[in-house]
């Protein structure tokens, strides 16, 4: 029997792959028992941030991670695939049917046990009943001190904020265009040109709400006086580089936000011509088409100054919110110190970690985490060695880089190209080396699959 705590992205990940290698599994969510701030229903899987999985083509580092994880018959992926809304190269999902396809797919496996209540502490763990701790970035007070017991000074913490989402009803049409950057989509041949051209950064199809120069000046003088929502009993505020709220942003300077959620590049606006001064994006957060969420607009603003800010996009003047963005807390470990590259501890085997609380970040990055680590509790339990696949894979390269990177000043990391062992003869071409870095990726897994024996479960 293995325990996982946590029915997140990867807790549910892990269970899955476990008990469909055949050993029975104890999948603990403390969901609805005890709510947290974000999450909105008691299904497991829910994203509470972004609906986007961001790129899904193999030029990019984190579209290898999801093929490969599609090879080892993930969860999470399957039932992205099947939720998928329009995002252009991205893979975004409706957030409600994704995680009613992985919520189903869990109670229905005959050796999964939900088992709803609070861990307040690690469970005794030995290797015939090892035990993962997958308790995602809003791990609770009494087990972080447990874990926080556990691994000493190297336990960290970020926080984060979630963008707000808006009704699509809500939105002025005639002030918006709907665009990719670059022209680009999922497929055809716009897509295909932009990958020759190394052109992705998983964005397209959204609504883009335009901005000249007097707007965007109105607009970030509105935003660094607005007021923000106090972050209650926490020490101080460490937000992770990669998610750091609007305001937080436009604090560094009045262009940081044009260099970034707000950059207008590879977008015109049809309505001028040319490319806008600056620019918001809307993208769908659900099947129904009928909720857009704002990209990269994370924000710890009250609620009220967040009505008011926002409504000063073009287009977004009478917005109503589906939900405001808010800010919390992110509890990670100091992976280097803490894991091996396999997600065991390495004062513990017999104890895992996975998902953000382990040190990565992303979404993808965390089912990934936890894929591995329920082959590897499921390896323990059948007496074998736990897999650890090649580092020219994502996967591979993604566990190596957290059990080796520096823990001086650790922060969790998304799947790049440039934690995978590089090509012996790479081509001169960036668009070029990117692809045969992935296809070398997905050879050597095939190879690892078939020699290894391991099973790759299929798709479903």
């Amino acid at each position: 029997m293995i325990r996982v705590i946590g029915g997140g992205l990867a807790g549910s990940e892990a269970a899955w792959q476990a008990a469909s290698l055949g050993v029975p599994v104890a999948l603990q969510e403390m969901r609805p028992v005890r709510p947290t701030s974000v999450h909105r229903t008691d299904r497991l899987a829910e994203l509470v941030c972004s609906n986007s999985l961001r790129g899904d083509k193999l030029d990019n580092a984190v579209g290898l991670l999801k093929e490969e994880m599609r090879r080892l018959g993930s969860l999470v992926m399957r039932a992205a695939d099947r939720s998928r809304v329009p995002a252009g190269a991205a893979l975004a999902v409706d957030r409600e049917e994704f995680a009613k396809l992985v919520t189903d797919a869990l109670t229905s496996h005959p050796l999964i046990t939900i088992v709803r209540s609070e861990a307040e502490r690690i469970p005794d763990s030995s290797p015939a009943e090892p035990v993962i701790v997958a308790t995602g970035p809003l791990t609770s007070e009494s087990l972080s001190r447990e874990i926080a017991h556990l691994v000493g000074d190297d336990h960290l913490y970020f926080y984060d904020a979630i963008s707000p989402i808006v009704l699509a009803d809500s939105i002025d049409r005639a002030k918006v265009f709907r665009a990719s950057r670059w022209g680009r989509s999922l497929g055809g041949v716009k897509a295909a040109r932009a990958s020759v051209c190394g052109a992705d950064d998983g964005e397209g199809d959204y609504l883009n709400c335009p901005m000249t120069d007097e707007e965007y000046r109105r607009f970030y003088e509105a935003l660094v006086s607005a007021e923000s929502a106090s972050v209650h009993d926490f020490d101080r505020e460490k937000f992770f580089e990669g998610c750091l709220p609007i305001e937080v942003m436009a604090s560094r300077g009045p262009d940081t936000l044009r260099f970034g959620p707000m950059k207008p590049v590879g977008l015109v606006d049809p309505g001028t011509g040319t490319p806008p001064y600056a620019v918001v994006q809307l993208r769908q957060d659900n099947l129904a088409g009928d909720h857009f969420s704002l990209v990269g607009f994370q924000t710890q603003l009250k609620w009220g100054e967040q009505a008011r800010v926002l409504r000063m996009i073009p287009g977004l003047e009478q917005a109503e919110f589906v939900r405001f963005g808010m800010v919390h807390r992110n509890t990670y470990i100091n992976a280097p110190r803490v894991l091996r590259e396999t997600w065991q501890t390495r004062v513990k085997p017999d104890l895992l970690f996975a998902g953000q609380i382990s040190g990565v970040e992303g979404y993808v990055e965390s089912a990934a985490s936890g894929l591995m680590a329920g082959r590897t509790a499921a390896a323990l339990v059948r007496g074998e060695e736990p897999p650890v696949l090649p580092r020219v894979t994502a996967i591979g390269a993604l566990a190596y880089y957290v059990s080796h990177a520096d823990p001086s000043n650790y922060q969790p990391t998304n799947v790049t190209f440039g934690i995978i062992e590089p090509l012996a003869r790479a081509p001169r071409s960036k668009a070029e080396k990117k692809l045969a870095t992935s296809e070398r990726a997905l050879k050597q897994l095939d190879d690892w699959i078939a020699t290894a024996q391991v099973p790759a479960l299929g798709s479903g």
